[in-house]
């Protein structure tokens, strides 16, 4: 089995692919790398390229990879319903030709609005992942709760794992891992150093071998994505040599 490598855009930098051309720009040095695909970040678009899904899909077909799509949005506003942005968000998945769209879980309290997120889910054929991300709503408590809710509720949503978020919000990636593995669907691969007060994201061979242990715990048949710094003069070269060690390990 060949695992999945999917490259993260905003691994090279909003600046340097801002100047680059966009994220269409990427495609070439991510299909170059050999990646099977790229995550598409809808923060780094501008207005006017936000309504150039269909043509930036026909240019990751055309490159050869598959696209996942996140969004900066959290699945649950404050006051704990469903965020209203959500149907628009997977029909530009959809416009993408995405796997699967990735949220932040947000506000989560109570499972009165799953028979709705049921209904976009099941009109909209795409898949859903929730990320732990850097808020304290990306702590592991309410991470396990909106997963047993989900288990419960036979609601098929997965987990984003992002391997360094864990530390930003003073978690343990490790207990972590024991707790939702089995609902991870898709992995965000960063090794993470003490930074000032907080932490910086590097490439898991500039860190200590925790990373791999880490990343062991995890399910190992689920896509991998590269969302450390790739920076170099060759950046194909530098994607590469990551996507090698990532199907490797």
């Amino acid at each position: 089995m060949q695992r999945k490598i999917m490259v993260v855009t905003a691994a090279y930098g909003h600046d340097a692919v801002r100047s680059a051309g966009g994220q269409a720009a990427m495609l070439p040095i991510i299909a170059a790398a050999g990646a099977d695909g790229v995550e598409i970040r809808r923060e780094m678009f501008t207005p006017a390229e936000l309504q150039t899904l269909p043509a930036l899909a026909s240019a990751i077909q055309s490159s050869g990879l598959q696209a996942c799509y996140s969004a900066p949005e959290a699945l649950f506003m404050a006051d704990g319903s469903l965020n209203p942005l959500l149907p628009a968000l997977l029909q530009e998945a959809t416009t993408l030709r995405a796997l699967w769209l990735k949220v932040s879980l947000g506000h989560f309290r109570h499972t009165e609005s799953f028979n709705t997120l049921r209904d976009w889910l099941a009109s909209s054929a795409m898949k859903l992942v929730v990320e732990n991300d850097q808020t304290s709503c990306g702590r592991l408590p309410p991470m396990q709760r909106f997963n047993a809710a989900c288990h419960m509720q036979k609601l098929p949503v997965q987990l984003t794992f992002d391997m360094g978020n864990w530390l930003w919000v003073g978690d343990t990636p490790e207990a972590a891992a024991e707790q939702l593995a089995p609902s991870v669907g898709y992995i965000h691969v960063k090794a993470a150093v003490p930074h000032h007060d907080s932490y910086r994201a590097v490439p898991p061979d500039e860190a200590d071998a925790r990373w791999l242990a880490l990343l062991n715990q995890l399910p190992i048949d689920v896509p991998r994505g590269i969302e450390f710094p790739l920076e170099g003069a060759d950046l194909a070269a530098v994607t590469r040599r990551y996507v090698e060690l990532l199907r490797k390990e």
